[in-house]
């Protein structure tokens, strides 16, 4: 795989209207500036310390809520969390990976690829950055309007907070995790979305075929874990989906073509078709 991306411009014969929100002069392709992407993860995190700081008044309702999911996936016959926990649960070997899967590769990979594309695909990281910002931030609107309660949370109906239970390094009972963590951010799953977006970025760009397959077993193995752990439902599994549907559809508009579509060019940027020696 080559270290240097490669564009290839739309041809000039058929020229296509663009219909985007944004004006070209800002969704023509350029390499990225870093104290940009500095900046863009400030703002994330303000915007998840205020989405924080106001998930306390919503405590009694966060706990009706999933006792309402647990209803509701019952009857649509999804209600394997408890199953699945009690089998992590008394697995400890088990227990203890998926403890610190949960904890470290939920930003370790996704912070990976965002590197990787960055450097091997400059071009295309602006937007594929883009879907992965309107996606989280999709996501903090709905832990804001939708708290809930974690099965971890539901020690009376038969779940097994394994984080709590085996004192792994990022126990919520730990201190400064407490303070620092959204105990109600359920849904939709992050962990679900990020995997997913990261997936999706590695199956599309890279070359290597076993890399290719790693992609695709890691949001399934992380849909393994965060139902084990009892850190979420399968709902919020779904919801991860939809936000990253959101993130994919919003960039789209503003750019007005895919995430992985040939960056638009200025005219001064194209090359004339015939420069070869």
């Amino acid at each position: 795989m080559s270290a240097t991306q490669t564009i290839t411009p739309a041809t000039e014969e058929s020229p296509r209207r663009v219909r985007a929100l944004l004006p070209e002069r800002i969704r023509v392709a350029r390499p990225p500036r870093w104290w940009q992407e500095i900046g863009f993860i400030g703002i994330c995190y303000e915007l998840y310390s205020l989405v924080r700081n106001a998930v306390p008044d919503q405590e009694e309702t966060a706990f009706r809520r999933a006792v309402d999911v647990l209803r509701v996936e019952a009857d649509l016959h999804l209600n394997v969390e408890r199953s699945l926990n009690a089998f992590v649960a008394r697995t400890h070997a088990l227990a203890y990976l998926c403890d610190y899967y949960y904890a470290t590769l939920h930003f370790v990979v996704t912070i990976a690829v965002l590197v990787w594309v960055y450097r091997r695909y400059p071009l295309h990281y602006r937007a594929l950055r883009s879907v992965l910002m309107v996606t989280t931030v999709t996501a903090l609107l709905g832990f804001y309007l939708f708290a809930l309660a974690p099965p971890r949370m539901l020690g009376s109906r038969g779940f097994v907070d394994t984080i709590v239970t085996f004192h792994t390094w990022g126990s919520w009972g730990s201190s400064g995790v407490d303070s620092a963590s959204n105990q109600f951010a359920a849904m939709p799953s992050l962990h679900i979305a990020w995997a997913l977006w990261s997936a999706i970025v590695v199956v599309r760009l890279s070359r290597r075929q076993w890399l290719r397959v790693l992609a695709v077993s890691y949001p399934c193995a992380t849909l393994f874990v965060i139902i084990g752990t009892a850190n979420h439902y399968v709902v919020d599994a779904i919801g991860g989906v939809v936000v990253l549907s959101v993130g994919f559809a919003v960039n789209r508009a503003l750019a007005g073509r895919g995430a992985f579509a040939p960056p638009e060019l200025l005219p001064a940027q194209r090359q004339p078709k015939n420069t070869r020696s």
